[in-house]
C-alpha cells in the first residue's frame, strides 16, 4: 500500500513550500480585487457609467450650444474625459479616503504584499476600468451616430491613459491627505467646477471669457481638448494639451508622495 502511494504521490508532492506568491501573480489578484471593488461599488457605478452615459445621449440630442451635426461626434471627446475625471479623480479620492479611515491601506501595508504591488493594482483596475467606459460609451455613441476618424483612435487610446494616470495622481493627492468627511464633500466640488469651467458641459468657445481663457489649462479641458483634436478632426493633439496633463501629473504626484498617509 505504501508503495502504490508513493508511486502516485512521489516524495515531496505535500511538502509545505512557504514563501513570497510570484509577483505578476499577486498583481493579476490584487488587480482582480480592485476592479471588483469599483465595479460593485454603487456610487462608483454612478460615477463611471450612469452619468456618462446619460449626458452623452442627453447632449447628443438636446440642442443645447452650436454644435455641427452629428453632434454627437463633438460630444463624445467631453464626455471620455469626464468619465476618466469621475473614475481616475472622484472615485479614487473617496474610496482612497474611506480605505484610510476603516484602516484598510494600513493593514494591508503589514502584509507580505509589496507596496509597488498595492499601488500597481490600484492603477491597473482604474486603467481596466476607464477601458471599460470607453468600450461602453463608444457602444452608446455609434447608435447616436457617431463617426470617429479612425486614424485617432490609437491616438485617443494614450491620451485616456495619460489622462488617466493625471487625475489619479489627483486623486491620491486628496484622498491620500484628508479626512474622508472633506475628501467625499471637496473631490465632488472638485468635479463639478472641473465638469463646468473645464468645458465638458458646454463647449469651451462657448463660455463666459474668463472660463474661455482658463478651460485649456485644467486637466479636464486639456483631455477633452486633445480628444477632439484626434477623434474629431483626426490631427495630432497639439503640444499644450499634453504638457498640461503632464504637468497636473507631476505636480499632483510629487505632492502626494509627500502628504498621503495611510491612516
Amino acid at each position: 500500500m505504501t508503495a502504490e502511494l508513493g508511486d502516485r504521490f512521489p516524495g515531496g508532492t505535500f511538502k509545505p513550500a512557504p514563501g513570497r506568491g510570484r509577483p505578476l501573480r499577486m498583481l493579476a489578484a490584487q488587480t482582480r480585487i480592485e476592479t471588483l471593488l469599483i465595479i460593485r461599488h454603487g456610487e462608483q457605478a454612478l460615477l463611471t457609467l450612469i452619468i456618462p452615459i446619460a449626458l452623452l445621449i442627453g447632449m447628443s440630442v438636446i440642442h443645447i450650444g452650436d454644435l455641427p451635426e452629428p453632434r454627437v461626434n463633438s460630444v463624445m471627446p467631453r464626455i471620455l474625459a469626464l468619465a476618466v475625471m469621475s473614475t481616475a479623480f472622484t472615485g479614487q479620492a473617496i474610496a482612497l479616503g474611506f480605505d484610510r479611515r476603516y484602516g484598510v491601506l494600513k493593514r494591508l501595508s503589514a502584509t507580505a504584499l509589496p507596496r509597488w504591488t498595492l499601488i500597481s493594482g490600484r492603477v491597473l483596475a482604474t486603467l481596466l476600468v476607464v477601458a471599460l467606459q470607453a468600450v461602453v460609451l463608444g457602444v452608446t455613441a455609434l447608435l447616436l451616430g457617431w463617426s470617429p476618424d479612425l486614424s485617432g483612435l490609437l491616438p485617443g487610446v494614450g491620451l485616456l491613459v495619460l489622462g488617466t494616470l493625471a487625475f489619479g495622481a489627483a486623486g491620491v493627492l486628496v484622498g491620500g491627505s484628508l479626512r474622508p468627511e472633506i475628501v467625499l464633500a471637496l473631490a465632488n466640488a472638485i468635479w463639478f467646477v472641473l465638469l463646468l469651467a473645464g468645458g465638458l458641459a458646454l463647449p469651451a468657445d462657448d463660455l463666459p471669457g474668463p472660463l474661455a481663457a482658463i478651460a485649456g489649462f485644467l486637466p479636464s479641458g486639456a483631455l477633452a481638448e486633445a480628444l477632439d483634436a484626434v477623434l474629431v478632426h483626426g490631427a495630432l493633439p497639439g503640444v499644450q494639451p499634453i504638457v498640461v496633463l503632464l504637468a497636473w501629473g507631476v505636480a499632483c504626484g510629487a505632492t502626494a508622495l509627500r502628504t498621503t498617509k495611510l491612516t
